[in-house]
């Protein structure tokens, strides 16, 4: 069981800091989100009983790669992955281009968490089509990694092309989103795929058992095959051991967000102290258990 550090809706001042210690606390791969901006969303968001974000125009959404980037220059070994990027509300090009950039400088430690997003307003404000942005990232996805690769493409309307820099190595795609046509997607063009939501175990085992019918579907054996899950469970390595008997390969966790009352009254809620504080307590509680 590896364990992702969850690191969304951070003031972008922390990030840098964050990676060092997750790296020093034995984290695998640290984590953050891709929005392009905040606004009176009329795309309901699909991860709340009430349609509503969770998050206002305060919240920091920097830049995925430009950040990734900056945090590889700090650290050595820790990983790297957006969950998720929103591909398809970009153009092929600037993606392929930032994600093997990003892999270069950090020497690939990067992992592609991809998926098709929900807030048409972002499309609309890319000049991308919302509507058909499931069928265009099932397009993108063979094509990205041929020019990872370095190998030359040709695409309808344009010469025999090809990208530089490339990584050494493949990058790990992973796949977001746990609706059907999602689960699909991970186990016919993934590496792996990756939660984006918080889990019961009860919801948990039902996405597992729809995403292995997929996986026999496809001939893809499940031992190959990498499972994030993001779980709501109290961190113990117990519990953990359970989950990865499941087939689970890695968890998420934002230690902060279990801070203790007298944990809050020392460093103030939210504060970097305090992430920092609870991210050394569960590395030393769970992470060097398991």
């Amino acid at each position: 069981m590896r364990f992702w550090l969850g690191a969304s809706f951070s003031d972008t001042g922390h990030f840098l800091e964050l990676a060092r210690v997750a790296e020093r606390c034995g984290f695998d791969t640290l984590t953050l989100s891709d929005h392009l901006f905040y606004a009176d969303f009329a795309s309901p968001y699909p991860y709340s009983s009430s349609g509503r974000p969770r998050w206002d125009a305060r919240t920091h959404w920097p830049d995925v790669w430009v950040t990734i980037g900056a945090m590889a220059a700090v650290t050595s070994t820790l990983r790297f992955s957006p969950n998720v990027y929103i591909a398809p509300a970009r153009d092929l090009f600037t993606v392929a281009k930032q994600v093997s950039t990003a892999a270069v400088l950090s020497g690939d430690r990067v992992t592609f968490g991809v998926g098709v997003g929900w807030c048409k307003e972002e499309f609309t404000a890319t000049g991308q089509d919302f509507h058909t942005r499931g069928r265009r990232l099932d397009a993108m996805l063979p094509v990205l990694r041929e020019l990872w690769s370095g190998r030359t493409v040709t695409l309808d309307g344009l010469p025999e092309l090809s990208i530089a820099p490339v990584p050494a190595r493949p990058v790990p795609v992973l796949v977001g989103g746990d609706s059907p046509a999602a689960l699909r997607r991970a186990a016919r063009l993934g590496d792996g795929w990756i939660g984006n939501r918080v889990y019961t175990e009860e919801r948990f085992d039902e996405v597992l058992a729809e995403l292995r019918g997929q996986l026999d579907e496809h001939g893809r054996p499940a031992g190959d095959f990498e499972i994030i899950a993001p779980l709501a469970v109290l961190p113990d390595p117990e519990t953990y051991h359970r989950f990865a008997a499941k087939g689970v390969t890695g968890t998420m966790a934002a230690p902060w967000r279990l801070a203790t009352p007298q944990e809050k009254e020392k460093y103030g809620e939210g504060t970097l102290a305090l992430k920092v504080a609870t991210m050394e307590r569960f590395a030393e509680e769970v992470i060097a258990k398991m």
